[in-house]
């Protein structure tokens, strides 16, 4: 098989979560726990940084890795999803993974993977593991998919664990609560390993008290400790949040011994975007007229991201937006401007939500728009609409914001 081969295969195999939804989650760790055995446990042979959230920890993990590549270090990066290409989800050192080392990987491993039935995500996550050990990274940034107490990347024992904050996602798996969800995603909490926490949340911060100190784990509030915020290549006011995570947490790795100068780190922050190759994060794709897309797709991301749109200076506002079939609409949609012209498109995946429909939930409450057969189209049309001093955003979904980039 060819790397286009290989990739069509990984996804055909079991549902993929970000394709299809709940039913493509697993429950345990069963399978991955047993691909790491077969692998000869890889999860073992680096170190690594654990970073779990509703929100920025992408943001965090792309910050962090910045950061420790300007201090001289090979730094493994492992996240999800993509949103042109799979390997954007491994890399080192801000390169990604080769597609022969993807066609080799399967093609040693496809007996193993058919006979056990791992998942996309599963199988995804054992090659990150084979990959970070072959190249021998100093330490590796392991971005949690979904939740983290039964997420397949929690068989490795970080150097620190970082919890970015807790949110109203995913809800279906996670628990309809701030303080259910928080307890799945303390799950990444381990004995005696330290966790920054990056927002103070009263529903959430007894808990993560009580499951760190059941874990003898030095427990660090990043929000409350750090003052000092860094500038960053990633635009967005919402980064601040975390820039301080990210500030907490290598203050942490200082005594375990990874020394990042000052100049280091502000060199590492400014650089987000070229040492990591980071993209859809409050992004600027032209101007005259300004567009902008960014993948925040929950309550949480979505109000720093319209609190964002308020601050920039337009004549007109255009969005076109996206979403899928299980967003909760209801807990969301407030959050959009109704002074302004809706461009509504279906992401292509089979979990995308019919622009109709979604159009649908918009007019009947006062908005203004019209749905289109694709991202593109709806973007296209937007842009004939606006004019050079208009702001055009593009978002609601990441796989909107991966049509378009």
């Amino acid at each position: 098989m060819n790397y286009f081969d290989t990739v069509n295969w990984m996804f055909s195999q079991l549902p993929m979560y970000q394709n299809k939804g709940k039913i493509a989650l697993k429950k345990d760790l069963t399978n991955t726990l047993a691909l790491a055995k077969h692998l000869n446990h890889p999860e073992k042979q680096f170190k690594s940084i654990h970073v779990a959230g509703t929100n920025g920890k992408g943001s965090t993990s792309h910050m962090l890795a910045s950061v420790l590549q300007e201090a001289g270090y090979k730094v493994g990066l492992y996240t999800s999803p993509h949103l042109k290409d799979f390997r954007e989800r491994l890399r080192v050192n801000g390169k990604v993974v080769s597609k022969q080392f993807v066609i080799q990987f399967i093609k040693r491993n496809k007996l193993f993977l058919e006979n056990h039935k791992l998942s996309f995500f599963e199988m995804t996550v054992g090659m990150a593991f084979d990959y970070f050990a072959k190249q021998k990274v100093d330490v590796a940034i392991i971005e949690v998919g979904l939740g983290g107490r039964l997420d397949s990347t929690n068989i490795i024992t970080p150097e620190v664990s970082v919890i970015t904050n807790i949110g109203l996602d995913h809800t279906q798996f996670l628990g309809d609560t701030l303080e259910l969800i928080a307890h799945e995603k303390a799950g990444i909490i381990k004995p005696n390993i330290p966790i920054v926490i990056g927002e103070t949340q009263k529903e959430t911060t007894p808990i993560f008290k009580r499951i760190a100190k059941e874990n003898n784990a030095p427990i660090y509030f990043a929000d409350q400790t750090i003052k000092k915020i860094y500038e960053s290549d990633l635009k967005g006011s919402y980064q601040k949040n975390n820039i301080k995570t990210v500030s907490q947490t290598l203050t942490v790795l200082q005594p375990l011994g990874y020394n990042t100068s000052e100049k280091q780190i502000i060199k590492g922050f400014k650089n987000v975007i070229k040492n990591t190759g980071l993209l859809g994060r409050w992004q600027t794709l032209q101007y005259g007229p300004k567009i902008i897309c960014d993948t925040a797709h929950n309550r949480e991301g979505l109000t720093f991201v319209m609190q964002q749109l308020t601050k920039e200076k337009f004549s007109k506002l255009h969005l076109v937006i996206g979403m899928v079939k299980d967003k909760n609409m209801d807990s969301i949609i407030d959050l959009f401007p109704k002074e302004a012209t809706y461009y509504f498109c279906k992401p292509d995946i089979p979990r995308g939500l019919d622009a109709e429909i979604l159009k649908q939930h918009f007019i009947e409450i006062g908005y203004q728009g019209k749905a289109y057969n694709t991202v593109n189209e709806a973007l296209e049309f937007a842009k004939k609409q606006a004019k050079s001093d208009d702001l055009i955003y593009v978002g609601g979904s990441t796989f909107v914001v991966a049509e378009i980039i």
